[in-house]
């Protein structure tokens, strides 16, 4: 580790959620984080990672081996398409390097232990990028839930659509495109932070297009999760509708809504409802990323397991693996007990001023 009590890093892949919202988020880690190095196919977002963020250290995909070996890094945030995430991760754990990985963590329950046990047997901290387990808005809305203010909470229902851009890598199968893996998981997350336990029943229905957008994928999924002490969470993702990102539960005294819920670039809003009394909360928009790289630095330089962990991106996967079961073989699709990792919570919040809206380039953002 580097002498400063700094951790070091790489920033692999350089799409729009990278050039959006974890390069400018160094900005608000910097007393823990110190951004080192990129690695991207594209001179030009590589120049522009020079310029703007005083980047000294780049290399192309087929020189990662030749990066992980230099000793300019630390870690590596990795902002590849889903299905590239286990290989990436798996070379940065035998040579050493913490891992850093954007959701879904991979595309399946496999891959998802391989990288577990890359990281274990190595000796590094892995952590999924699940932002909104430090946004305030949300963990507001669990430490609501869990004071029981709102009674026993029953039921989750949650919508998380949006009119995805002609030809986005979202709608390549073969990278793990679909509504599903995208922002589906989303709605899994929150649901499971919100219970606070895995779901033990599964059953999901599809919805394919006529749309040239998903001649590879489909265009819409609902899904109903069983939890214990029979609790229902619902959820409909799609790539093909009006912008859409909200979830409420509802409890047996009161409920509580976040609209919009999982959105990085906007303000977020929560809303408690008690018998015929409401309150409002704003959460003015504010950096999501940099909360995480500052959580990640600290398990690193103090040698503590993250939140999330690794666990937690392999318990999405399984759920969404049997979300797809249900759907495509139209059964319903029960999930083994397995032990509940730490859950989010309150103690996670770290707020910090919104980021300035950087100059993209050779990116579009995925939504129409």
């Amino acid at each position: 580790m580097t002498e400063n009590k700094k951790v070091r890093f790489a920033v692999v892949g350089l799409g729009h959620i990278a050039q959006m919202a974890v390069l400018p988020a160094f900005k608000h880690a910097k007393e823990k984080c110190e951004l080192t190095a990129v690695i991207s196919d594209d001179p030009e977002k590589i120049e522009m990672a020079r310029k703007t963020y005083n980047v000294k250290n780049a290399w192309n995909y087929e020189q990662y081996d030749q990066a992980l070996a230099s000793g300019e890094f630390d870690a590596v945030y990795i902002a590849l398409p889903n299905d590239l995430h286990k290989a990436f991760a798996l070379k940065a754990a035998r040579a050493g390097r913490h891992i850093l990985c954007e959701k879904p963590m991979a595309l399946n329950e496999r891959d998802c232990m391989e990288m577990i046990e890359a990281a274990e047997k190595n000796s590094v901290k892995l952590m999924v990028a699940y932002r909104l387990h430090f946004e305030k808005a949300n963990m507001k809305a669990v430490e609501v839930i869990n004071s029981g203010m709102i009674g026993q909470p029953k039921v989750f229902n949650s919508s998380f659509t949006m009119q995805v851009r002609d030809g986005n890598i979202r709608t390549a199968a073969e990278h793990g495109g679909g509504p599903l893996f995208d922002i589906g998981i989303y709605c899994i997350n929150a649901a499971r932070y919100v219970f606070g336990c895995e779901p033990i029943e599964v059953t999901a229905m599809m919805a394919r297009s006529n749309d040239p957008r998903f001649t590879e994928v489909e265009e819409s999924m609902s899904a109903i999760l069983k939890f214990p002490g029979e609790r229902l969470a619902s959820f409909m993702c799609s790539f093909g509708a009006k912008d859409i990102s909200r979830y409420e539960v509802m409890g047996t005294l009161g409920k509580v809504t976040l609209d919009p819920a999982y959105d990085y670039a906007e303000e977020l809003k929560y809303t408690v409802t008690i018998g015929d009394k409401t309150e409002e909360h704003k959460v003015g928009k504010h950096d999501q990323f940099a909360p995480e790289l500052l959580h990640f630095a600290e398990s690193v330089l103090e040698n503590k397991e993250p939140r999330p962990n690794g666990y937690e991106g392999l318990n999405d996967i399984r759920v969404i693996h049997a979300i797809r079961q249900s759907a495509l073989n139209g059964t319903r699709e029960y999930l083994q007990p397995v032990a509940v990792g730490s859950t989010p919570g309150p103690e996670l919040i770290e707020e910090k001023p919104k980021v300035n809206e950087p100059k993209l380039v050779n990116v579009k953002s995925g939504s129409r």
